[in-house]
């Protein structure tokens, strides 16, 4: 018996300290029509050297506290909730929130993809490496609101790391062995969370093992495949700096045109280039000038628009992620199939009125908006939602952790055409 009342006389304690440790409510930063923060200086970054792990920054996340499950489990307290409608089935909200480990300003964006007039696009540039300010691109498609897409090759070439299908353009990127999560809608409009692979082959050597289409790099031991989206040849970059066991393939009007050991740079692609390294490299020796090479491809599951993400969050309503102790800004899709809505949620962060979650926590306010699938969008930096304000003015609605927009190489678009 005083065993028990001992344990809930600590518990009770605990809770009052990590109580009294919770921030207010946050001062009301606001950004202005590029994202900059008009009432806090700006706080730049210094690039980090080498693979993004859960930002394309690379940047450590600063650990989030451990806690009991009770604390864990605790209701959240929620302030400052705003909400307005964007289009015809597309409904934005944002608040703060405040629970055990601090405090949170998130944004939700509600969209019912059978809403006549209402779609959902690819965002980009003009070439696939180009990259802009969330704001330029979502103009592009003329979008009422949208947000950041997924990882990028921010320290080199700029180009998105995974797969990329727009309704109007067709197909831009896409690896076969790696980042292939994605959040895509068909051709009836259905959306879906999970792994869209990229299928690529040369017709009369399909033994050649072609890994990606106009990504940042070729794969090791395999092939890699730019056409004039790409723009210009990006030289030993996409090698990794690699100059030995390396060629490149020049394939014009499905004719091989040239063969070479050197890999150029800075070239317009004019035809088809492909790149390959180890036993890639080996391969493409077999194709001689003047042979025929037909390439295809396309991304498996045949999408009207597709992006990539990066950890699958929810998968028929079971967490599938378990990190829950990085804290960052955060982006997320994901589906409510009772309803039918897509559901995409903005998570500031690395900032004093907002910690940032982890992946975890994501996924479960995922779940408890009502997706039963979800999938983790590129974070830190590139964390932005923008659209229209309620007096219709579109603008960056979200705090970037930069201080200012980043600019990112692909987006989530929101389309409203009065029917």
């Amino acid at each position: 018996m005083r065993l028990r009342v001992g344990l809930l006389v600590a518990a009770l304690i605990a809770a009052v300290l990590v109580l009294a440790l919770l921030p207010g409510d946050p001062a009301p930063d606001t950004p202005d029509d590029r994202g900059t923060l008009t009432n806090r200086e700006d706080r730049p970054r210094a690039a980090r050297e080498g693979q993004p792990r859960q930002t394309s920054d690379g940047e450590a996340g600063e650990i989030a506290a451990e806690l009991p499950p009770f604390l864990r489990a605790a209701k959240p307290r929620i302030s400052n909730e705003r909400s307005w409608r964007i289009a015809p089935g597309v409904q934005f909200r944002r608040w703060d929130q405040t629970d055990a480990r601090g405090q949170i300003r998130a944004y939700l964006t509600t969209i019912d993809p059978t809403k006549p007039g209402v779609s959902i696009d690819y965002a980009s540039g003009g070439l696939v490496p180009d990259r802009g300010p969330l704001t330029e691109l979502l103009k592009r498609d003329a979008a009422v609101i949208g947000v950041n897409g997924g990882f990028f090759d921010i320290f080199d070439t700029g180009a998105p790391l995974g797969v990329g299908q727009d309704r109007q353009r067709g197909f831009l990127h896409g690896a076969r062995y790696t980042w292939n999560n994605a959040f895509w809608m068909d051709a009836s409009g259905r959306p879906t969370i999970g792994e869209m692979p990229l299928d690529a082959q040369i017709l009369e050597y399909p033994q050649m093992d072609l890994a990606n289409v106009n990504s940042p790099r070729a794969r090791a031991g395999a092939i890699g495949v730019w056409d004039p989206q790409w723009g210009t040849t990006s030289g030993y970059s996409v090698t990794d700096g690699q100059k030995r066991d390396v060629r490149m393939v020049v394939v014009d009007n499905g004719r091989v045109v040239a063969n070479t050991t050197d890999i150029s740079s800075g070239k317009e692609i004019d035809g088809t280039v492909m790149v390959g390294r180890g036993a890639g490299a080996e391969q493409l020796a077999q194709l001689r000038v003047g042979v025929k090479a037909t390439l295809q491809w396309r991304l498996a599951r045949d999408p009207a628009f597709a992006i990539s993400g990066e950890s699958i969050l929810l998968r028929r309503g079971a967490i599938k992620v378990n990190d829950d102790r990085i804290l960052h800004p955060r982006t997320a899709v994901g589906i409510d199939r009772d309803t039918g809505q897509i559901l995409l949620l903005v998570i500031d962060g690395r900032q004093p009125h907002s910690r940032g979650y982890t992946l975890v926590e994501l996924a479960r306010l995922m779940k408890k908006l009502g997706a039963e699938s979800a999938l983790n969008m590129d974070g830190g930096g590139s964390t932005t939602v923008a659209g229209l304000t309620r007096k219709k003015v579109f603008k960056v609605l979200n705090l970037p952790s930069d201080g200012v927009q980043r600019e990112i190489a692909d987006g989530i678009a929101v389309t409203y055409d009065a029917p």
